[in-house]
């Protein structure tokens, strides 16, 4: 167990979560940067799908791949957070954490900033690896080889190692790529309280902190409100919590105290078990936590205390998720309207089924819904409240190219002049389909590393 001194054993680190998903509001973030009085903000904005996206996109601009929000995140956060002295943490490197260090030295010149340090964080990105050697799929036990021609990126879940190293060498801003969610909070943690990465029970509890933390305005209320049941105030200007955390990593959850939202019991109790298979064996990159005796107790309004985490010794191999291509998805929508809706909707399902099996559409997967009626839960649950005054269809299947996807909307889309009256705002796309799979690497074949990208550096 590490040591602390009176000092530190009194001392307590504010972390703020700016973003809870890639595309999440800005404007919480900046509220607490200004009256949050946070040590650091965390912007955690990956998802399994978000990067391989990003991939893609890199393939395309090998400038970019980093997270589509970046520079507008960068411009509101970086003139409040250098003046209070906050630190930044961040997944928007997404694929390309240098580029997305770049970006970012380069607003901070903008801004006058040129003293910033920034550091990207790599090694994530696993590709050559998997594609070189011979792995199975976790999921369904499938050689990856067979999926070769198809997969788009291979990116291991690093821990909170050299985001610490980053911070311990002073950064102001790092920016990681694929990253576990709890490491981009515990690394901070790891960097101020010293902690040792083989203590176990802190690092358990540690991880506590950012599995609560990490999805920003759920721990607030966000994603928890059911009205007359679970109320929450103010949810359109809900803020983004704050975790007040101790030397032995007991934290304190709360908000900032105008902002909209609630910290309660049950919205920590409900964000701890979010996404928690086994609460004695979370493994993490950083250490195997256990949520088992985890204490959850309100202290006053909008303040929660959570402690009780614990760990085990991390595994010896780290998950990493693959990203392929799966085919497409075509998919259209028309809406009727007035009496008759449902009939005539009906009737327009049948003429798309009759029509795309007609000129020989070819797809895996096929649903009809009619969006009102049967769109959720299929023909068990009956309308009980009489007829139904609009109705909007909806058409969607998987097809292996994109020209058969595209077919289906298309074929919606004709109901407007030869399909049942009064067919209305129809709508039609297609997308690519990225599926993901994991594969587990043995930690010593992943090598994280840093590097800095100074605002001052004109050459950046």
């Amino acid at each position: 167990m590490h040591s602390t001194s009176a000092a530190d054993a009194r001392r307590r680190i504010r972390l703020g979560a700016g973003a809870g998903y890639s595309g999440d509001r800005i404007e919480p973030a900046v509220e607490l940067v200004e009256h949050g009085e946070l040590d650091y903000l965390i912007f955690e904005c990956l998802a399994e799908r978000t990067i391989a996206i990003a991939q893609q996109a890199r393939r395309k601009d090998p400038s970019q791949g980093y997270d589509p929000l970046l520079e507008a995140r960068m411009r509101a956060v970086l003139p409040l957070a250098v003046r209070r002295g906050v630190r930044i943490v961040s997944n928007m490197g997404a694929a390309n954490p240098r580029g997305a260090a770049l970006a970012t030295a380069r607003i901070a010149r903008s801004l006058g900033l040129r003293t910033l340090k920034i550091a990207a964080v790599g090694g994530d990105d696993v590709l050559d690896r998997v594609l070189s050697e011979r792995f199975r799929f976790e999921e369904t036990g499938d050689d990856v080889a067979a999926y070769r021609d198809r997969i788009v990126s291979a990116n291991a879940y690093l821990g909170a190692e050299a985001i610490v190293a980053a911070l311990d060498a002073g950064a102001d801003v790092v920016l990681t790529g694929r990253v576990a969610d709890p490491s981009l909070f515990t690394a901070p943690l790891i960097h101020a309280f010293g902690w040792r990465m083989d203590d176990w029970r802190t690092l358990g509890q540690a991880t506590v902190v950012g599995h609560l933390l990490e999805c920003a305005g759920q721990i607030t209320g966000g994603y928890f409100a059911d009205p007359g049941f679970k109320d929450v105030p103010n949810l359109a200007r809900l803020g983004f919590p704050i975790g007040e955390v101790s030397s032995d990593g007991t934290v304190e959850i709360t908000k900032v105290a105008h902002a909209g939202g609630a910290v309660t019991e049950a919205t920590c109790k409900e964000q701890l078990l979010y996404e928690i298979h086994d609460p004695r064996r979370y493994v993490q990159p950083d250490v195997v936590a256990d949520f088992s005796d985890v204490r959850v107790n309100a202290l006053a309004r909008d303040r929660v205390s959570v402690s009780g985490g614990n760990g085990a010794p991390r595994t010896d191999t780290l998950k990493v998720s693959v990203a392929y291509v799966d085919g497409y998805i075509g998919e259209g929508q028309i809406s009727y309207g007035g009496p008759g809706a449902r009939e005539r909707a009906t009737l327009a399902l049948e003429i798309v089924r009759e029509r795309l099996a007609l000129t020989g559409v070819e797809t895996s997967e096929l649903r009809f819904d009619r969006i009102g009626i049967d769109s959720l839960y299929g023909d068990t649950a009956q309308d009980e409240r009489g007829e139904p005054y609009e109705v909007r269809i909806r058409v969607a299947g998987r097809a292996a190219s994109a020209e058969q996807a595209q077919r289906i909307g298309n074929e919606v889309e004709t109901l407007y002049t030869n399909g049942p009256a009064g067919g209305g705002g129809a709508t039609k796309t297609m997308r690519e389909v990225i599926a993901v799979q994991s594969v587990l690497m043995p930690r010593t074949a992943v090598r994280p590393t840093f590097e800095f990208v100074e605002a001052a550096d004109e050459a950046a």
